[in-house]
């Protein structure tokens, strides 16, 4: 069953958000700023868009997601788990050497990973197969591709967003996640390409373009509605996002690229997630 409230799937988010928390700070190693801007998106792709069912995970007309950005594999965990793909309690073993749940998704190993991903600028690439395999068979599923903006300097991205085009894959979308900060610094910076500059090559390479807020779940399921329009040509959402989304003293701080949390920041951001989980309710039930 499809989840169209706006404040149920924000819910979800910040339920998702908590569990990556502490998928990282159990595991003691992870990705917390890039987890937690996909969120909402995950939020949304999971319990509004995608067309999936945790009971048949290897149903042959299921739709696909291919996160890209395989270091952001916290996130998707956590999605999975909200979803019962997997159970809460196995997100404590993070990371943990004889866990499924490695640093990177492993669809041999967890149930809704639908591909193996780690090494960046693969994931369009494998995006497009699968939704040229949807249309080849007739088997009308859709395809999601999550990619980090500062995986775009990867020069496979691009290889991959030409066949896109070349083949027509109206089912396929991709979404870029935007939060403007990689490993090292700025991605503007660093590559000389702002979001703008991202949508205007998206749009050259032959893609319908759309640039959301994504963190703003209403703008994450309008801009799914313009792609599933798009006709004869692939879709990619910018989705402008902040990194570290949702815990105050990690958002916008490249320092939380890649590290764990301390006793003391996992209380606080648990603290804060809590906070914000009432605050929805109280919206939720200002509408009953």
């Amino acid at each position: 069953m499809k989840v169209t409230k706006v404040e149920a799937l924000e819910k979800i988010a910040n339920r998702i958000r908590m569990d990556i928390i502490t998928e990282i700070y159990y595991g003691k190693s992870g990705h917390p700023g890039g987890s937690l801007s996909i969120a909402d998106i995950l939020a949304v792709l999971y319990f509004n868009e995608m067309n999936i069912n945790s009971k048949m995970p290897e149903d042959a007309s299921r739709d696909r997601l291919v996160l890209s950005k395989g270091h952001a594999s916290a996130a998707i965990y956590a999605a999975l788990a909200e979803k019962e793909y997997i159970g809460k309690d196995e997100l404590l073993t993070f990371r943990n050497i004889n866990s499924n749940l490695q640093g990177h998704p492993d669809m041999n190993k967890v149930k809704g990973i639908d591909m193996t991903t780690g090494s960046l600028g693969q994931g369009l690439s494998v995006a497009n197969g699968m939704a040229l395999s949807s249309k080849m068979d007739s088997m009308g599923y859709r395809v999601y591709c999550i990619l980090g903006d500062g995986e775009l300097d990867e020069g496979q991205v691009w290889e991959a967003a030409m066949t896109s085009a070349k083949y027509n894959l109206d089912n396929l979308c991709a979404i870029v996640d935007c939060n403007g900060l990689q490993l090292t610094g700025k991605t503007e910076d660093i590559r000389g390409m702002n979001s703008e500059d991202i949508e205007q090559k998206f749009r050259s390479f032959g893609f319908n373009t759309i640039t959301i807020n994504g963190n703003d779940v209403f703008s994450i399921l309008n801009a799914f509605g313009v792609a599933h329009m798009a006709k004869g040509k692939p879709s990619v959402i910018i989705a402008k996002t902040i990194k570290g989304k949702g815990i105050s003293f990690m958002e916008n701080e490249v320092s939380w690229h890649g590290k764990t949390l301390n006793d003391e920041e996992y209380k606080l951001a648990i603290e804060e997630l809590l906070l914000k989980e009432k605050q929805i309710e109280k919206e939720m039930e200002g509408e009953v």
